[in-house]
Formats: C-alpha cells, structure tokens, sequence
C-alpha cells in the first residue's frame, strides 16, 4: 500500500495521495461505485426535500408519512423521482469534485506543515480547505442538477407544479426565468454546501486521526501497520462524526435553499420571505425540518462514501 506521509504516525500508511493513483482507474471504478452508492441512498434525498417544502397544512409530516404516501401513490418509483436527472449529472459532479478535492489537500497540508500545530489540527484545517474549495468548483455543475431533480422530487406535492422528466424541467425552467433559473438558490448552494464540505473533512480527517491516537497509531507508535477492518472501522467512525457535525450546522440553509429551488415562477419568494414564512409556520425549529432524514442522510452518504471512497483509492493506489 502506498503511504501518505511517512512522519505522521503509522496511521499515515492508510491514505493514499494522488500522485499515486492511476487516474484512469480511479473514474471509471470510482464512477461505478458511487452510481452503486446513489441508488442505495437516494430515497433518504427524496423524503428529506418533501419535509422541507411541506406547508403548514401538509399532511404528510414526518418522514413515514411521506414514505407511506409516496408508496401508496406510486410504489417504489415514488422513491427515485429525479433519479434519471441526478444519476446522468453524477459522473461529471464527482469528477471535479474528486480531483479538486485531492489537488488541494496536498497543497494544503504543505500549507500548514510549517505551523507547529497538532497532527489533528494539520488534518483539520487541510481537509477543511480542500472539502470547501472543492465544493465552490464542482458547485457549477450540481446547481443546475440539484434544481431539475429537486423539481421532479416535489412535483404534485403540496400544490407544486408537474412535469414530463428532467427535460421537461429545464426547458421551462428557461423559459420562464432563462440560466439565471436554473442557478436559483446558487448563491445558498454554496453557502450551505461549501461550508459543509468544509466541515465534514476538517470533522473526518481530525476525528480519525483521534482515533487513530488512541488506539496507539499515532506519532510515537512503533510504525504497525493496522489491519483492514480497523482501517475500515475507523475510517466509517469519522464518516459518521462527520455527517453529524455537517447536518447539525447547515441544515437551516439547506431548508431555505431548498424551498427557494421548488418555488414556482410566479409564487417565486425572495430568501428573506422565506425565512419569515418558515418562523411564521414552526417558529425556529422550521429550520431544521427534515433534520432526521438529514442526519441520517448525511450520515449515510458520508459514511458509506468515504468507506468506498477509500477502498478506491486503495484499489487505484499505483505500486511505486
């Protein structure tokens, strides 16, 4: 296995940077397993947009509610609505997210090698400038996505519009409000998904680099390398702090960005309505509507991703 840095504690042999990864290998399996990913996850996405849109008079208030209603109208398919949208956009989105991620975070880390900070601090804030700059990038492309999917999520649903598929979606969404509508809520995307991203690899890189600590792979251990499953379940630990950490502080915006991305043209609210409508409605809590589904998202997706993503890199590392 290829190592990271040899200075950093034996868990060091457990990341793989990338100028040691075989590029090509790494898309095309990398592209495969997060399709895998996508379907396994995506019916949390779809119920967690519905809760956020409810109104105050939605029947459907909880996350069963919503499953129920959804399988009761259109059995499993209710469940991928969006799917085809989010699917055909995912390859491109993790492709500049991926590599952007990995670019920066090498920059990063010689960025901060020079600080006399701890290693846990060094991960934070390196992984933390690479999950926010890579995000702000590949934030150009999953708008646009996010926008058709999250339409085709909601459609039918508390009195929101209907449509033929995702083309459907974007050629009035054109010709109603041109590009500019399908970057609506861009300016809330990156607020709530760059910080997010930011959050979740400082909270994944420090958290397993704490628990590498204690278990004795830290800096002054005597250099053994940890099995797999350790590997494994370490790496799955920081997934989930991290997801935690993530939805806990961005959810409020997701809800407000969300509301903004489903609104039809000429009910079109400005960000400020919307937040006064959502206190007007449940009062502060509003802002978390939807926060179980996600947590539980967040959790997932993050946990299940870095697990496959690393197992990636370990199957893509070149032997040098």
């Amino acid at each position: 296995m290829a190592t990271a840095r040899s200075d950093s504690g034996s868990f060091a042999q457990t990341e793989i940077n990338w100028d040691k990864l075989d590029k090509t290998k790494f898309y095309v399996v990398g592209a495969g397993i997060f399709s895998g990913l996508t379907v396994g996850l995506y019916p949390i996405s779809v119920v967690k947009t519905r809760l956020q849109v409810a109104t105050k008079d939605s029947v459907e208030k909880s996350a069963y509610a919503v499953i129920r209603g959804l399988l009761k109208t259109e059995g499993i398919p209710g469940l991928y609505r969006g799917f085809g949208t989010v699917i055909t956009g995912a390859v491109p989105v993790r492709i500049v997210l991926l590599t952007a991620l990995e670019t920066t975070k090498v920059a990063a880390f010689k960025m901060v090698e020079p600080f006399n900070l701890s290693d846990p601090a060094k991960a934070a804030i390196a992984n933390g400038i690479a999950g926010m700059t890579s995000s702000l990038f590949a934030q150009t492309v999953f708008v646009p996505i996010d926008v058709i999917s999250q339409r085709l999520m909601v459609q039918g649903y508390s009195g929101h519009a209907s449509y033929n598929g995702g083309l459907d979606v974007a050629r009035k969404v054109l010709k109603q409000d041109g590009i500019r509508g399908l970057y609506r809520g861009f300016g809330l995307s990156v607020m709530t998904y760059s910080p997010s991203s930011a959050v979740w690899w400082a909270s994944y890189g420090s958290s397993q680099r704490v628990i590498w600590n204690l278990l004795g792979h830290g800096n002054d251990s005597n250099g053994s390398i940890p099995s797999q499953g350790k590997i494994v379940l370490v790496q799955g630990a920081g997934g989930i702090f991290a997801g935690a950490a993530a939805s806990i502080i961005t959810t409020p915006l997701d809800t407000i960005k969300t509301r903004l991305q489903v609104m039809r043209h000429e009910k079109r609210p400005s960000t400020r309505q919307v937040v006064k409508a959502l206190i007007a409605e449940d009062g502060w809590k509003g802002f978390y509507r939807g926060i179980g589904p996600r947590f539980f998202s967040t959790s997932a997706w993050g946990t299940s991703m870095i697990v496959a993503y690393e197992y990636l890199k370990r199957i893509c590392a070149r032997d040098l």
